[in-house]
């Protein structure tokens, strides 16, 4: 590819872009008009012309926006944010950075590592969709050459990162972790005031003839009402009861299934506590303000808490991955998940019946060790389940016969040990080629099967080698193998291994669970020394 001296990226679709100018622009001289006009600036047309205005000088901003590089470095900037350039000597490496929209659209953009560690990522180029990736990738691989020419590259390998890699920052399921407790926080305070409310309104009696006004607000007031009309909000609002002259309150908000069972006209029968309407008893129907439990209350909490150990389980992960690579792919949190869930399935109950602490009693004592522990042993599982695994060596190749004897002898080990060649049956393993090629055409190979035939690639797991398309193991050489990746894709489980091999001097990427992959590579390796090895000895 040639690449000139200078490259200048621009906005691809500019002209939808400029048609908002021009109404921006249209509002600015609409406010200004109406301003001089009526010498009122809180007016209608002012405030819509105004904000047009803004929302031009926003797309004002996104049509004019350009990103230069020559050999010098990179420079970015528009009519109203002023430019910005960075040399190539500070400069140590660029990236991919994949953002995600609300709906799952991938959006593709440039990061520039910085020498000291820092991240900016460059407005232009952008992929917003599959027509956008061929332009995105064409100006990527111009300010890669330019870096490569004018700078030092610290890597010829791009770096992809996505939600899954260690690159990404943990700042967001961070401030998610500290909101969740902070609700749990102020959740588990409430857990006594509730309970002693709850309990309070549940011991309270009826107020004695004589009792002096400041003893009723304990105590239980009634007093006849008649209802002048009921509200009933259909929408998230309160419902509402009126009464007849405003006595002995002029209305009292109920839940909406109280305000229909009431009509205007019913004669009821108030009960006040605290100074307010806490039942309103008719005679087809009785409304009654509903107080909630502490233990309701503490499973909230309980809950909450939970709930912020998954971010936290996440931001751990992104903690112990923290020497990997940027782009590489760390383990899942979902370990973490069921642990989260199993301990729920304990715990909220033991909170609801006792919100105020374990009692003495053996057997809330019992249940609570004994989920404790089974919570620990999970965590020690799960722990071991998000370890890093650092992928075996690439096996040595397997000698043809004829070169050496004892290498001969180790070939033909492999296939009686592992029983993946020589078994006679089929093995169905579940492998992608994460490229489309001749023996994978459109990505539509799930398996690689081998045993009773030559290795295949094949869009099921078995049985039956249908619609198996063999693969051509004599041009095969595997180079390495390697952790996932954010530029192979989500597609690939968090779990799995990636081969590199080389197809005739093509790379080629092939991924499965670390097990597996182990025994694919060995088979290809016995297979491609008798293929390499037949046409020497006919």
């Amino acid at each position: 590819m040639t690449v000139g001296r200078e490259t200048s990226i621009r906005p691809l679709r500019a002209r939808p872009l400029w048609a908002f100018v021009a109404l921006g622009a249209a509002g600015a001289v609409l406010a200004a008009g109406r301003l001089v006009y009526s010498g009122e600036f809180l007016d209608w047309w002012v405030g819509g012309g105004l904000l047009a205005a803004l929302v031009g000088v926003v797309f004002l901003h996104a049509v004019t926006l350009e990103v230069g590089a020559d050999a010098y470095g990179v420079r970015y900037g528009s009519l109203v944010r002023r430019r910005r350039i960075l040399p190539w000597a500070d400069i140590a490496d660029l990236r991919v950075h994949i953002q995600y929209g609300r709906h799952g659209e991938e959006y593709f953009r440039v990061g520039v590592l910085l020498r000291d560690g820092r991240t900016r990522r460059l407005p232009l180029p952008l992929s917003v969709s599959r027509d956008d990736r061929p332009d995105f990738d064409a100006r990527l691989d111009e300010l890669r050459a330019l870096h490569r020419r004018h700078g030092t590259s610290e890597s010829d390998h791009l770096a992809v990162i996505s939600r899954r890699t260690a690159g990404r920052g943990a700042v967001v399921p961070l401030l998610l972790c500290v909101l969740l407790l902070a609700g749990a926080g102020l959740a588990a305070w409430l857990v006594p005031v509730t309970g002693a409310t709850k309990d309070a309104w549940d011991s309270a009696a009826p107020c004695a003839p004589a009792a002096p006004p400041a003893d009723r607000e304990a105590c239980l007031t009634t007093l006849p009402a008649v209802i002048a009309r009921t509200e009933v909000n259909g929408g998230k609002g309160p419902s509402r009861l009126y009464f007849a002259d405003g006595r002995p309150v002029d209305r009292v908000t109920v839940s909406r299934e109280g305000a229909r069972g009431f009509r205007a006209g019913d004669r009821v029968e108030l009960t006040l506590w605290r100074g307010q309407v806490r039942v309103a008893a008719g005679e087809h129907h009785v409304w009654r303000e509903h107080f909630t439990s502490a233990g309701s209350v503490a499973v909230l909490a309980a809950g909450l808490a939970l709930a912020a150990g998954y971010p936290g389980a996440r931001v751990l992960l992104r903690r112990r991955g923290r020497r990997l690579p940027d782009d590489e792919v760390l383990p899942s949190a979902l370990p973490f998940a069921g642990v989260l869930v199993v301990t729920a399935l304990w715990l909220l109950p033991l909170c609801y019946l006792h919100p105020m602490g374990l009692p003495a009693s053996p057997g809330a004592l019992t249940w609570a060790a004994a989920g404790t522990l089974g919570t620990l042993g999970l965590l020690a599982a799960a722990w071991r389940a998000t370890r890093i695994r650092t992928p075996a060596p690439v096996p040595a190749p397997v000698a043809a016969p004829g070169e050496s004897g004892t290498a001969s002898e180790h070939g033909h080990g492999h296939g009686r040990d592992g029983g993946d060649s020589d078994s006679g049956e089929d093995v169905f393993l579940a492998a992608r080629f994460l490229e489309s090629t001749d023996y994978n055409p459109n990505h539509f190979g799930t398996h690689v099967v081998f045993g009773d035939g030559p290795p295949a690639v094949v869009p099921h797991p078995g049985p039956g080698r249908f619609a198996a398309r063999p693969i051509p193991v004599h041009r095969l050489t595997v180079t390495g193998v390697r952790r996932p990746r954010g530029g192979d894709g989500d597609g690939v489980p968090r779990g799995w291994h990636v081969a590199e091999l080389d197809d005739a001097g093509e790379a080629v990427r092939l991924a499965a669970a670390p097990a597996d992959l182990a025994r694919i590579v060995r088979v290809l390796g016995g297979v491609s020394t008798s293929a390499d090895a037949a046409p020497s000895e006919a």
